[in-house]
């Protein structure tokens, strides 16, 4: 018993035939169905999945951590009433995780089956050679459907029902399963070299996602409709906020978008996203704060800030977000040098440093620029920052903290 050989005649033809109702009347509507979903998409990003439905490609979503990239897959999913499928990409993944694999034990346990029966197979064999023919007609069945076990991007090509394909983070794997994804993206089909060629019957809607940790290739962008989301201004995000439900009233939630967009401009590792702010949220509403004081905002800030160095650069920095002339209480801070020192603040050295290179704003800039994070960039045991010193300190940031003290030599903190 071979392969069929008809197999991807049979599911070519019916991705011919088969017309399916879009799923969107017009960008109003990916809009419309979107915010019935929770998930409120802007023009730009309507437009894409509008796009997407019509023109049957794939979308490519880059940007940072937490802005909604795979929430829209999942609401995707929900909104045109489609299984969702998601391959979740890692260092060294290779195609044998992302595409398919074989039954090891089914092949086995044939194996013993077959010994058993080998006898009565060959036994009115009239010759050597028809024996061994007969032999290997029944060897090719191990590699056949019926020991083929699909993984998300065949299971996304075999399913009888249209889904839709998440392909996460896919800047994490390996370049070689982007090569293995670019079939799959231009034609809709993969291919087992044992068995043959796969033709979506329901074509999927794809979506890949990437956190811009390395540069992806030209050939997977120019088979995708491309979109680069980052955090939204203040008014979306209170918008987003507020459709979540926290239950923290609307003056605290303007007050906390607004303390949360001033944390994203620190040099954090990494930044609050939108979910955590609406983490953050409602916890604050649970607590019951009547008010968004510096010290209950800093006895929370482990719900934004995941970080040790981070968490003690955002307690230091919330009491000036909640009032830029507030006298900042000392057990807020999180180290331990003396803040009582006498340096004359008078001197003409400029602590917001919003002229150079050094400013909040030119390192979030700084932060988006692709393939700017190494291997360490998901916090590997001995990380080091592009000065190439452990605990991402550069000697800039060190002389710049010295020259904050007058050259007095105190320990920066």
């Amino acid at each position: 018993m071979g392969p069929d050989p008809s197999r991807s005649l049979r599911s070519a033809r019916g991705t011919s035939e088969r017309h399916e109702a879009p799923p969107f009347a017009d960008v109003a509507d990916v809009i419309e169905k979107f915010s019935a979903a929770g998930y409120l998409a802007d023009q730009r990003l309507a437009t894409t999945v509008f796009l997407q439905s019509r023109l049957d490609k794939p979308i490519l979503l880059e940007g940072p951590a937490g802005v909604g990239k795979t929430q829209l897959a999942k609401t995707l999913a929900e909104v045109t009433g489609r299984e969702l499928l998601r391959l979740q990409c890692y260092e060294g993944q290779d195609e044998t995780t992302a595409l398919y694999e074989w039954d090891y034990g089914k092949q086995l346990l044939y194996t013993q089956v077959l010994r058993e029966k080998i006898s009565q197979v060959v036994e009115d064999a009239a010759t050597l050679s028809e024996a061994v023919d007969r032999i290997g007609a029944e060897e090719s069945v191990f590699f056949s459907e019926r020991f083929l076990a699909p993984r998300p991007l065949l299971e996304a090509v075999r399913s009888e029902r249209p889904v839709v394909l998440l392909v996460d983070e896919v800047d994490r794997a390996d370049e070689a399963l982007e090569a293995v994804l670019l079939e799959l993206l231009a034609e809709y089909q993969v291919s087992v070299p044992e068995i043959g060629t796969f033709v979506a019957t329901h074509q999927p809607m794809i979506v890949l996602t990437s956190n811009n940790t390395r540069d992806l290739s030209a050939a997977l962008k120019r088979r995708c409709l491309h979109l680069s989301l980052d955090y939204p201004d203040a008014p979306r995000e209170l918008e987003i906020i507020k459709s979540k439900d926290t239950g923290l009233p609307e003056t605290l939630a303007t007050q906390l978008v607004q303390i949360v967009r001033g944390l994203r401009e620190l040099d954090l590792r990494k930044a609050p996203s939108i979910s955590e702010a609406i983490d953050w949220a409602r916890t604050l509403a649970v607590l019951g704060a009547d008010d968004l004081t510096a010290e209950i905002l800093a006895d929370t800030a482990n719900v934004v800030v995941k970080y040790d160095r981070d968490l003690t650069r955002a307690i230091d920095a919330i009491p000036r977000l909640v009032d830029p002339n507030a006298e900042v209480p000392e057990h807020l801070h999180g180290h331990s040098h003396d803040h009582g020192h006498s340096h004359d603040h008078g001197h003409s050295h400029d602590h917001s440093h919003d002229h150079d290179e050094n400013s909040g704003p030119a390192r979030r800039a700084a932060k988006d620029q692709p393939g700017r994070h190494g291997e360490d960039y998901y916090g590997s045991p001995g990380a080091r920052s592009e000065a190439g010193t452990k605990g991402g300190v550069s000697p800039g940031q060190g002389s710049r903290s010295f020259q904050r003290r007058g050259g007095t030599g105190k320990r920066p903190f």
